[in-house]
């Protein structure tokens, strides 16, 4: 049986599982704490721990479920790769550290999970090797390599406790010193990971990995690691006022990637700054200490932007591997039901009634609303909520409905396994936020407003709508500062990197091939001959005069 097949059976059957079992503990209100003590370290234990409640269940459910979908759909998508073997390795390493992740209260443990993350990843982006894949990889883990660092000082700074399992101190009021430094490092590895501003810039170059490491990086994975992270410290956030930092840097976040998103024509940078506009609007609720609707949002975008991966995939692959969106056009006549599943991925994104978007996002705009913030981060988000619908329909318009404008395409055909781990993710895209809606906020009290706030967030979606039609028409010449989202890789990539290289090459330049080597490696090979020559005339001085003190000793004897 194919690998494929056999992984895909296995992390759908444990998904399913998994998903009874948290209905199960949210039903009853159950948490499980699992310790196993590895080492006694004088006062402080270092333990492996494993925390099951409702949360970490339906996670990691929908992650396995996703996991799933994408195993069946690489069986045709990677069907021309040589090392398959390697591949599902590689995959099933990178789910098996969310794992980790997801079910560890302990920061020992959830570092293991961390930095498995930050790794394999590097392994998955640089899977076609060539050199702007090297470079995304590079960027990739650099800067995530920062929020390692951050969570490896939160562990030093941690031992004042004499325990790594953070739950412990949940019940802080008052937030001490050392506490507050915990949860700045935490909260610093935490935008790195989820690509806020000033990290942004390896997200949308971490799309140089296979669109199926893309579909499970950007939906449920990596990217998701430190929202999840902060939704554990939750309380920590409100009770400090770190949380107006956090805000700023996601609405800032939000809004720059739905900018730039309406000025790229690069097919999976426009759905990778998506996820990155959402994920701006998961840390901004989750700033807000609404940890219950960020988690709600997390669960119900990963769920559509797997499928919109999965979709871009199938699309590149009928464009000859292009993906210029201005090259694509009536795809809707070519490959209608992947484009059926691409336009209600889209919608959902989009926050369309009734799908499972909406659901997630109606809500977090309404409590926005209700809680009486000042108009200028109300505006912002209106603005990001708009530039969403906007880039949205100006995909589907490129992509389904313009001409054709690129001559070489290959023959498509539809596949079962494709169309089978497309649609169930589409009924998701579709349904799923009804059901968690029922499932997570079935006690939830309903919010009054008035007529005007209530109709200004359909007033806005329509503006985005009409605004995603006039990007479409509307020709670019040069728009560098919004394609490269703001200059950011320029800025806090390349910049800081920049002295230190330019250093790095005079130094190289100057002492390893200059004066070091002219005087070190490279002298001793020119002069080696002398050395040899006169290491043999010092040997031969050294035979002679023992020869002569052996024969003047032979003679001394033979007169006495």
């Amino acid at each position: 049986m194919n690998l494929f097949k056999i992984m895909f059976n296995y992390l759908f059957i444990t998904s399913i599982m998994i998903f009874f079992v948290g209905m199960y503990f949210f039903y009853w209100n159950l948490i499980i704490m699992i310790e196993w003590n590895l080492i006694d370290l004088n006062s402080s234990n270092i333990l492996m721990l494993i925390l099951l409640d409702y949360k970490s269940l339906l996670f990691m459910s929908i992650v396995l479920l996703i996991s799933s979908m994408i195993m069946l759909y690489s069986d045709i998508y990677m069907n021309n790769e040589i090392y398959k073997l390697r591949f599902i390795l590689l995959v099933f390493l990178f789910i098996l550290s969310m794992m980790l992740l997801i079910l560890s209260p302990n920061l020992i443990s959830i570092m293991l999970g961390w930095d498995g993350l930050g790794l394999i990843s590097f392994c998955l982006v640089i899977y076609y090797q060539n050199k702007s894949s090297l470079n995304s990889g590079m960027l990739t883990a650099l800067m995530n390599r920062v929020g390692d660092v951050m969570i490896l000082m939160s562990i030093v700074w941690m031992m004042n406790f004499g325990s790594w399992n953070f739950l412990y101190y949940l019940n802080f009021m008052k937030l001490d010193l050392n506490m507050k430094v915990i949860l700045f490092f935490v909260m610093m590895a935490s935008i790195t990971k989820s690509a806020q501003i000033p990290f942004s810039s390896w997200l949308p170059a971490a799309m140089a990995a296979p669109t199926p490491i893309s579909a499970l990086v950007h939906s449920s994975t990596l990217v998701t690691a430190g929202i999840y992270l902060m939704i554990r410290f939750n309380l920590f956030i409100f009770h400090s006022k770190i949380y107006m930092l956090l805000l700023f840097l996601s609405l800032m976040t939000m809004l720059m990637a739905g900018i730039s998103a309406n000025f790229e024509y690069n097919l999976k940078k426009i759905i990778a700054l998506s996820t990155l506009s959402q994920l701006g609007l998961m840390m901004s609720v989750l700033s807000l200490g609404l940890n219950n609707l960020s988690f709600f949002h997390l669960l119900s975008h990963a769920l559509f932007k797997s499928m919109l991966f999965m979709c871009a995939g199938m699309f590149i692959h009928c464009m000859n591997n292009n993906q210029d969106i201005r090259k694509m056009g009536n795809l809707i006549n070519i490959m209608p039901m992947i484009c059926i599943n691409f336009m209600i991925g889209n919608l959902s994104l989009s926050g369309l009634p009734f799908l499972t978007g909406f659901y997630s996002k109606d809500l977090i705009m309404e409590k926005m609303i209700f809680l009486g913030y000042n108009w200028i981060y109300l505006m912002i988000y209106f603005i990001s909520l708009g530039f969403t619908m906007s880039y949205s329909i100006r995909l589907i318009y490129f992509m389904l409905f313009s001409n054709l404008n690129y001559m070489t395409m290959y023959s498509f055909s539809d596949n079962y396994q494709v169309s089978l781990s497309m649609m169930i993710l589409t009924l998701m895209a579709i349904f799923g936020g009804s059901i968690l809606n029922w499932l997570i906020f079935f006690n939830l009290n309903f919010l009054y407003l008035v007529f005007f706030y209530k109709i200004s967030i359909y007033m806005c979606m329509l503006m985005g709508f009409m605004l995603g039609i006039y990007f479409y028409n509307f020709k670019i010449v040069k728009m560098n500062f919004f394609m490269n989202m703001f200059f950011m890789p320029s800025l806090f990539s390349y910049g800081i990197n920049y002295f230190i290289l330019l250093m790095n090459h005079k130094l190289s330049k100057n002492l390893d091939l200059g004066w070091l080597e002219e005087f070190g490696s490279l002298w001793i090979q020119n002069n080696m001959k002398y050395f040899i020559q006169l290491n043999q005339i010092y040997m031969l001085m050294v035979m002679s005069l023992i020869m002569l003190l052996l024969l003047m000793y032979l003679l001394f004897i033979m007169i006495l």
